[in-house]
């Protein structure tokens, strides 16, 4: 791998441990119950990272993997939602195998690479090689960092990182 995949893939791998850093000891309930009036939950923001940010840009963008262009939805609030039955355990194991399989697919590809399919819904909005797919998941998977940050504050007072 180059220099640069490398930094890049450890920034996501950093930013992936504060997702699931920032719930480590939260119970079942905690992780399933709407934190914001929107209706989300924490499981339900890493369910949306693990379909939204590396299946679909990692799987359906970069590697261009039928089976998940096929898992694409209209409804931008499916991914964001845990179905009935499903555990916030299972959630978060689902986020760390996409986890594992976004990173096979980086290391296969030069971040020169197009992407090997691009969706027709994103109007003129598009991202040319591996490396800015690599830095939007990047920049997306911190955001959503800082939103469990403040989730898991608001539970029960936990802060990430706090400097004395």
């Amino acid at each position: 791998m180059s220099d640069d995949k490398d930094l890049l893939l450890a920034q996501l791998r950093s930013v992936r441990r504060h997702v699931l850093g920032i719930l480590d000891g939260l119970d079942e309930e905690a992780l399933l119950r709407p934190i914001l009036p929107s209706g989300w939950s924490c499981a339900g923001l890493v369910a949306h990272l693990a379909a939204d940010d590396e299946r679909f840009w990692f799987g359906a963008v970069v590697a261009g993997d039928p089976e998940a262009i096929g898992e694409l939805t209209d409804d931008p609030v499916a991914a964001w939602t845990v179905p009935p039955g499903v555990t916030a355990a299972a959630v978060l194991d689902r986020y760390r195998v996409e986890a594992e399989r976004s990173d096979a697919i980086v290391r296969a590809r030069s971040l020169d690479d197009p992407p090997s399919w691009w969706p027709d819904f994103f109007g003129d909005f598009r991202l040319d090689t591996v490396r800015e797919v690599l830095l939007h998941v990047i920049t997306e998977t911190a955001t959503h960092a800082g939103h469990l940050d403040a989730a898991r504050e608001l539970i029960d007072g936990r802060q990430w990182m706090v400097l004395d």
